[in-house]
């Protein structure tokens, strides 16, 4: 059956590439014309394309001369010229799929093909990077081409934005400028972090002219396995700061260093839990000075107690962090890269510090997240490129709706693969790595050595010292540095040993880089490598994803060059240990391999392909999890950024006020007089919720009047008090002010109340994989309970934006605009001032009153003291938050 699958998609493979091939004819057949062309007639054909598309020609129909003309603009300007299969994989991106082409193959010239042709439009198109420094790289290296077709190019750096342009001496420069104005050039470069981070920026904006992003249309992803695989599951979250460190953190350290693995707790390394035993529960029970952890009023114990132990057990230093300047910094499980910057959740950093003895850093509230998943699915076309996705073709397709397409070498691929060699333990098997590098180094062959960690790549490098090779150990801290350095892996006895990921996006050449070397001198390296079998790369442990295995093995065999591939293995590394090394063990025992032999058998190679498997299979799964999740919260995150943005774009504000105002009143009335009889009625709660509501009763309102009226007429007469009393208001303080009121309390009030959600929303989620123990999904409980509290959310902005609008006051005409919005707080607007004021603010303002808390805090589920007879939550507690 998995045959017949794959011939079937071998088959339809095929297909492709022959209806490309018929593409790239077209192309090729138009180029002996465009050769002929001037410079200023060829490079006026994009004027002459953008008219053509205004006037109903769609982009698959310019396609070949689009094509041909970004051809012959790369030959002038760079004088590099696309081969035929870098046409295949320009159309490939142009249809909004994966264009999976080996190490070497030249996808940064490929993009040029289908940015150039999407940019007609004149929508944009964001060209997505793993990092700055690749973001950098390729902008000003294919620069030229889109500044000499007059397309402008933009590139967006963590330390600043910048415009593309040519320097006077004719060199390639970026400019800085307003990232707005980058986002408004043609073709924009950038981290998935950045543009991730700047949509999030936006939907806090306080002013329209704050949002930076324009529309997002079409985006090519570079390095698309990385992006939106292997960092699908971190979540990007702009965070605000919360309560202050709590000191507990050191406490439990000491209590999670104290606790003996044999007695009081057992690891679970497949799922990175921890289990305590009985003996555990009480020790930590006497030290804490308890008589029951699982208490309800010990609820959040046992947060800290799982964080302390997982810092403990399965976090360490120097493999999922290091420790440097006196902080705790992430390093990727991917890369091997440093992440400064970011942090884990849910109080785990904070442990970690903990048990280092670091300072605790402030802990956060989220202020806006989403996944990577959910920001590129905004595009409304997405295509992504790199050496590895077909692997991944199943969670591209589900999750993202994107065919991976392989496409042909430009030359046929001369690499060796070699089987992986096995050995019983992590001591043996270094040690013969380290050996093999030896006896290469003798020869001079250039080595490349992929580990999975800086630990590792540091232990690797004492080795080869040991054994007098000269050796460049290289942990991927520095972008640029680790793409140097990498570049020069293929040069005469070089060896290099660096993370699997280090120097992603690098085009390793044998001889290593020709820049500022002499010609002949580089030939002569060049021919004397080719010579001696090419580059060798040796992985030391295989990854959890044979995707990244098969990153390491490209970068050797470019472009038709010779090289070797191997993998050394062994039965502890984590992979294997993690997923069925016990029965593979035994096997071994029972077959009497001897110390320091290396492992020949069908079975155990079986074995670690299985591990890989399955621990792919495990993956997807969060992955799909994680997505699952977010998408329920991300139909939410939706309406509300809508909302924001119409507040934003001044429309119909104040009609939507005046509606809500109206629905305030029925939600009142329909509350406290629940049908046609009188006696039913509250008439005192319908009267404190209308002065808590409007400040104010009307004086018609008493007992007597209100009894002889009906319901209808009880609303229209409260909606006419409520339309004069806003009418007097506006009249106070003047259109024009009103206006801006109407504007930011619709804001603030959106902000703060979405911002509390999405804390709710999150500690549910935390929690709602116990529905399972009562046989219900999760997921459909998160669902049911998601959409309740999204309706709950509806109700109480409504509800918060009506009294907040009749309870504001003027105070002269320049106030902070911030008010108490957390969202606000992070981003000032850049003129700072609104003419009004909110009667709750935080902070001391000069031109704002402080309330002061003066009566006992009150529970969200207890009974609201206005009388009203229901839970606080869903009574006066929003506007009180």
């Amino acid at each position: 059956m998995l045959k017949r699958i794959g011939s079937l998609l071998g088959g339809s493979q095929d297909r492709s590439i022959k209806k490309l091939s018929s593409l790239v004819d077209e192309v090729d057949a138009l180029e002996p014309d465009f050769e002929k062309l001037p410079d200023d007639l060829l490079y006026a054909k994009t004027t002459e394309f953008q008219s053509r598309y205004k006037n109903g020609e769609d982009l698959d129909s310019l396609l070949p001369e689009a094509f041909a003309t970004v051809r012959e603009t790369a030959k002038r300007m760079l004088g590099q010229r696309h081969y035929r299969v870098q046409i295949m994989g320009g159309i490939v991106l142009h249809q909004g799929k994966i264009a999976e082409m080996k190490t070497g193959e030249g996808k940064t010239l490929v993009s040029t093909l289908a940015v150039y042709l999407n940019a007609l439009t004149g929508d944009g198109v964001h060209l997505v990077t793993v990092n700055d420094y690749l973001a950098r790289r390729d902008c000003q290296w294919m620069g030229p081409i889109y500044n000499a077709l007059g397309l402008t190019v933009g590139c967006l750096q963590n330390e600043g934005s910048f415009l593309f342009g040519v320097a006077s001496d004719g060199e390639a420069e970026l400019e800085a400028a307003h990232r707005s104005d980058v986002y408004s050039a043609d073709v924009v470069y950038g981290t998935n972090s950045e543009f991730g981070f700047d949509y999030l920026r936006d939907n806090m904006a306080l002013e329209k002219d704050s949002m930076v992003q324009k529309k997002i249309s079409y985006a090519i992803v570079d390095e698309v396995d990385n992006i939106l695989v292997d960092e699908a599951r971190t979540p990007l979250i702009i965070s605000g700061p919360s309560d202050q460190p709590d000191q507990t953190y050191y406490k439990f350290a000491d209590i999670a260093r104290s606790l003996d693995l044999e007695m009081d707790y057992v690891p679970d390394e497949k799922a990175r839990s921890v289990a305590l035993t009985d003996a555990g529960i009480t020790h930590i029970e006497t030290s804490l000075g308890i008589s029951n952890l699982y208490a309800p009023e010990n609820y959040r114990l046992t947060h800290y107690v799982e964080n302390a132990l997982k810092a403990e057990v399965f976090y360490l230093r120097d493999q999922q962090y290091v420790v440097q300047d006196g902080k705790a910094t992430i390093v990727d499980e991917f890369t091997g890269r440093l992440m400064t910057g970011r942090r884990f959740g849910e109080g785990l950093h904070q442990a970690i510090e903990a048990k280092e003895g670091l300072q605790i850093q402030q802990e956060t509230i989220t202020l806006a997240t989403i996944t990577l998943q959910n920001y590129f699915r905004l595009y409304d076309k997405l295509s992504g490129m790199t050496g590895t996705a077909i692997t991944e073709s199943e969670e591209f397709w589900k999750i993202y709706g994107l065919e991976v397409l392989t496409i042909p070498t430009n030359k046929p691929l001369m690499r060796e693969d070699l089987s992986d060699t096995i050995y019983l333990n992590e001591k043996e098997k270094y040690t013969a790595v380290a050996d093999v590098i030896a006896d290469l180094h003798k020869t001079r062959r250039p080595v490349l050595v992929g580990t999975v960690s800086v630990e590792r790549s540091e232990q690797l490098g004492k080795l080869l010292k040991e054994r007098g090779v000269e050796h460049q150990v290289l942990n991927a801290k520095f972008h640029e540095q680790e793409a140097e350095i990498v570049a020069q892996a293929g040069r005469l006895g070089g060896v290099t040993v660096a993370t699997n990921m280090a120097g992603r996006g690098t085009d390793i050449i044998l001889g290593g880089s020709q820049e500022k070397r002499d010609p002949g001198e580089w030939q002569n390296e060049h021919d004397e490598v080719i010579k001696l079998g090419g580059l060798y790369i040796i992985g030391t442990e295989l990854h959890e994803s044979r995707r990244i295995d098969n990153q390491l093995r490209g970068r050797a065999g470019r472009q038709g060059d010779p090289g070797t591939s191997v993998f050394y293995v062994a039965l502890d590394d984590e992979l294997i240990r993690r997923f069925g090394g016990d029965r593979v063990r035994g096997l071994l025992n029972w077959a009497g391999v001897e110390e320091g032999e290396a492992i020949d058998n069908r079975m155990v190679r079986k074995a670690f392909e299985n591990a890989q498997v399955k621990v792919e299979a495990h993956n997807f799964e969060i992955r799909k999890h994680l997505v699952e999740y977010d998408d329920v919260i991300n139909t939410q995150r939706d309406v509300i950024y809508e909302q924001r943005f119409k507040v934003l774009d001044q429309t119909d504000v104040h009609t939507n006020i005046k509606m809500m105002i109206d629905k305030s009143v029925a939600d009142i009335v329909d509350e406290y007089l629940p049908d046609l009889r009188p006696e039913t009625w509250d008439l005192e709660g319908l009267l404190v919720s209308i002065q808590n509501l409007f400040g104010a009763t009307p004086e018609w309102a008493n007992y007597e009047a209100m009894n002889l009226m009906s319901q209808d007429e009880i609303i229209d007469q409260l909606n006419q008090f409520a339309t004069e009393l806003y009418g007097n208001r506006e009249d106070d303080n003047g259109s024009e002010v009103t206006r801006d009121i109407e504007r930011v309390i619709s804001l603030r009030t959106v902000d703060s109340h979405w911002i509390e959600h999405l804390t709710v929303m999150d500690m549910m989620r935390r929690g709602i994989g116990l529905e399972a123990v009562a046989q219900r999904d999760p997921l459909v409980a998160y669902r049911m309970e998601a959409h309740r509290m999204y309706q709950e959310l509806q109700e109480n902005i409504q509800h918060s934006i009506v009294r907040n609008m009749y309870h504001v006051s003027v105070v002269g005409q320049k106030i902070d605009q911030q008010m108490d919005s957390p969202l606000a707080q992070h981003q000032r607007n850049s003129s700072g001032e609104a003419p009004i004021v909110a009667n709750q603010p935080a902070g001391d303002s000069p031109s704002v009153r402080t309330v002061t808390r003066t009566q006992k805090k009150i529970g969200r589920n207890e009974s609201c003291p206005c009388g009203s007879g229901k839970k606080y939550k869903n009574c006066h507690w929003p506007e009180a938050v």
